[in-house]
């Protein structure tokens, strides 16, 4: 739901990156879940403040007192509670869901996996890992009607209009 960008102020305020269309959402929630890498645990805290600045916001967390330990959390992953959330509409999904698909071109073709989805200003894009053997780095597919022609959840694939060679 989103990433700590950084400490704010020196009583342990951090600045969050939202990634919800509506960024002050996170507030709505009074637990989150922050995981500083991705080999690391998801760790449950307490909001006890927060507020909309510039796009983004600035929050405090129990135990959270010193820039120090808020700097511990910078570049950390924010999620909430599944339950928490509403069920998807249709063709909405969660980014999460969307990590760990294969993806297939209208070719047939696997470009490759899901390894995560990332802002990019006018939209989301996929980052698509290549399959084992495949040269060169990860596809970053925009994630839009336009070249995206299905998300299968429950074959776990999305099919995409885009060539083998992008």
């Amino acid at each position: 739901m989103g990433r700590v960008l950084s400490p704010h102020g020196v009583r342990g305020g951090i600045k969050v990156e939202p990634f919800s269309e509506a960024p002050d959402a996170l507030l709505a929630h009074a637990k989150w879940w922050i995981r500083p890498s991705r080999t690391a645990s998801w760790r449950e805290w307490r909001v006890s403040g927060g507020r909309l600045h510039s796009g983004a916001l600035i929050a405090t967390l129990a135990g959270v007192e010193t820039r120090d330990q808020a700097l511990a959390l910078r570049g950390g992953e924010i999620g909430v509670s599944r339950t928490a959330l509403p069920r998807p509409k249709k063709n909405e999904f969660y980014w999460l869901d969307l990590e760990g698909l294969e993806v297939r071109n209208r070719e047939g073709v696997v470009l490759g996996v899901v390894e995560d989805v990332v802002t990019h200003g006018a939209h989301p894009i996929l980052r698509v890992a290549r399959p084992a053997g495949s040269r060169g780095g990860d596809r970053l597919i925009p994630f839009v009607a336009a070249i995206v022609d299905r998300v299968a959840l429950d074959a776990g694939r999305i099919d995409v209009d885009w060539g083998e060679d992008y």
